[in-house]
């Protein structure tokens, strides 16, 4: 919601009319001098919408504040009209805060709704950060959220594979109902939010792999030589619900230089719907702009959301710290998910993470049955795995 700076305004004013904190809205607001506001400039309310009112006969201001539930000094502050001169048929603004969900997890989730959400999630929550890390094959810009403002530094993905999908809606779900319950400071599943803001910074691609997740979703596309291309690796086959590469056949998380050549060895030599490594580790533009990304903001930690079997897995040839089993042990009691040190597969961003910086990386692996897995399951994956989200910012 924006609002027109008036004389004698403030963002402390803002902050104790809206009941949102100030550090929220220093953060949607790229101020020169936050002290000194420009009457008439525009400045942004996280949290809130605004809702257009038709003035009525016998209609007040106080009135409709009451009915709506909304401060009286947040309409005065969105409203340019004399409150004592309401005239029947003129239209006043009303501040609406946001208690609702802005994602639907009910629904595939490809990256066109990804794009959507991610509109509407900084419209109403402008002090997240969106940039874009880097493009798919088929050049879909790959965008990073980034919520808060601290030193700890945490990085999630999901959608590697593509038909992971659900963790893109999962990773979405969780930033929404956390910007949400941040601004009504709120606590979220009995964790205090806006301590975790300042001390953490979340970084989230929600959607590694747009083009696999749209050829899962929604077909072959209409773009060659991709079209004819995922149709010769699919073997013309129209069903791509066990499609996990991206759209020229290489599967991304098998394309990371930690003991790529023994998956290479023993993986598919072409490309594949699923598991073929490449001919070299990072040849895939998605699988190099998280690299490129991990390498350049130096994550804390990382998490790699994957479907399916409720494991975690969390170390690499005894490169893991000791750091890693005391999270891993805490994110296992929260998720009820089965924690498992070592696997027989390499070449993965956990992997990968873990042996270059020596820092606790995880492979979370949602829900039990076949990729895709329904979105009926989503409610009980996201409230199993509500804990591992938290946890990893506060601990």
């Amino acid at each position: 919601m924006k609002i027109r700076v008036k004389s004698g305004d403030s963002l402390w004013k803002y902050s104790r009319v809206f009941q949102i904190p100030l550090r929220l809205i220093l953060d949607s607001n790229n101020l020169e001098n936050p002290d000194q506001l420009i009457v008439g400039e525009q400045i942004q309310i996280p949290g809130f919408v605004t809702k257009s009112y038709t003035i009525k006969p016998g209609d007040t201001l106080w009135k409709i504040a009451g009915w709506y539930g909304t401060p009286l000094d947040g309409v005065l502050l969105l409203n340019d009209s004399n409150p004592f001169s309401l005239q029947p048929g003129e239209k006043v603004n009303i501040p609406i805060r946001v208690t609702w969900s802005l994602i639907n997890p009910n629904q595939n989730y490809d990256y066109q709704t990804l794009v959507n959400d991610i509109r509407k999630i900084l419209a109403v929550y402008p002090f997240i950060k969106r940039s874009i890390i880097g493009e798919s094959v088929m050049e879909k810009p790959i965008p990073e959220l980034v919520v808060g403002t601290g030193k700890k530094k945490v990085h999630m993905n999901g959608a590697f594979h593509a038909n992971e999908w659900l963790t893109s809606t999962l990773i979405m779900k969780f930033v929404d109902d956390y910007s949400r319950e941040l601004t009504n400071s709120q606590r979220l599943s009995g964790v205090y939010l806006p301590s975790l803001y300042e001390s953490t910074s979340l970084s989230l691609v929600p959607m590694v792999n747009p083009d696999g997740v749209d050829l899962v979703i929604n077909g072959l596309p209409e773009e060659e030589p991709y079209r004819s291309l995922a149709d010769q690796i699919n073997n013309g086959s129209e069903q791509f619900n066990r499609w996990k590469a991206n759209i020229r056949g290489v599967d991304l998380n098998n394309q990371y230089p930690a003991k790529w050549e023994i998956e290479a060895e023993r993986k598919p030599t072409k490309p594949s719907p699923r598991n073929y490594p490449g001919k070299a580790p990072l040849t895939e533009p998605e699988a190099i702009a998280i690299a490129d990304l991990t390498r350049r903001k130096e994550f804390d930690r990382a998490l790699a959301f994957h479907s399916q079997g409720e494991v975690i897995f969390w170390g690499f040839e005894g490169l893991e710290p000791p750091e890693s089993e005391i999270l891993v042990r805490e994110f296992s009691r929260l998720s009820g998910y089965r924690a498992v040190r070592y696997v027989d597969s390499f070449a993965g961003y956990k992997d990968w993470f873990i042996q270059d910086f020596r820092r606790p990386g995880f492979t979370v692996e949602i829900g039990k049955g076949e990729s895709p897995l329904p979105t009926s399951d989503f409610n009980t994956i996201y409230q199993d795995t509500l804990g591992i989200f938290l946890s990893s910012l506060y601990m």
